[in-house]
């Protein structure tokens, strides 16, 4: 059995990047925090600045848009924040990767981790059925990764409005 696993949902704008930092915020430092976002506009460099920012400098940063097993093969042991798995899975179907064979590698990473890890990603099947091929494809594959990555967590949290709620184990406080 790996260390603590902690799998964060939520819709845009939900709270679910905050409530993450908390939660490794509250654990002995240092931090890592995976950045699987890419700057590919100004709104999105801005966008990232803007998380940076709250972070503070306490918080190591690794950009991973793809490759999250080297990023966490490089947290030997410090608390890790992987945001967001959206991102990462997007990254990899327009990179037209073997998303399966991505899924079951980062799985087997996460079970061989020795320190807890807290996962950000959006929940993206409460809402209208895409209208076209690829969108329709990436919310499918997005629903089996997060079902995937809730099976194999400790705590699942969804959140609404700002607001944790419990799926899976119970909540824990965050600073």
């Amino acid at each position: 059995m790996g260390a603590s696993l902690t799998f964060v949902l939520g819709g845009a704008r939900s709270g679910k990047s905050r409530y993450a930092e908390g939660l490794v915020a509250a654990l002995p430092p240092p931090w890592v925090y995976v950045a699987t976002a890419e700057a590919g506009d100004h709104e999105m460099a801005a966008r990232i600045r803007a998380h940076r920012s709250r972070r503070g400098p306490s918080w190591q940063t690794i950009e991973a848009p793809r490759d999250l097993q080297a990023a966490l093969a490089a947290c030997e042991g410090m608390p890790v924040l992987i945001d967001c798995l959206t991102l990462w899975l997007s990254n990899l179907l327009l990179a037209n990767a073997d998303i399966d064979t991505e899924i079951g590698s980062l799985e087997k990473t996460l079970a061989e981790a020795a320190a807890p890890i807290v996962l950000v990603a959006n929940e993206v099947g409460s809402g209208i059925v895409p209208d076209h091929p690829l969108g329709r494809k990436f919310r499918d594959l997005h629903g089996l990764l997060n079902q995937r990555i809730a099976a194999r967590a400790d705590r699942v949290v969804l959140m609404v409005a700002g607001l944790p709620v419990a799926v899976k184990g119970a909540l824990k406080e965050t600073s």
